[in-house]
């Protein structure tokens, strides 16, 4: 199962919850209780288990997998 990111509407917070995608259950805020969140996009990173020759990650995120 992936997290989600949901956004409080009353505070700002910010939580993530393991659930099935498509899952309608809503979340209460951790911060402040408020039933008011929505999901939001969320960035994710993968690891590849193949050694690179320079250490470093592509600083424009475009490089292509070898």
């Amino acid at each position: 199962m992936p997290f989600f990111e949901y956004q409080c509407s009353k505070c700002g917070h910010v939580t993530s919850f393991l659930e099935k995608p498509n899952s309608r259950q809503g979340h209460p805020c951790e911060k402040c209780g408020s039933k008011k969140t929505e999901k939001v996009f969320s960035t994710f990173a993968a690891k590849s288990s193949g050694s690179s020759s320079s250490g470093s990650s592509c600083p424009t995120g475009t490089c292509s997998l070898t």
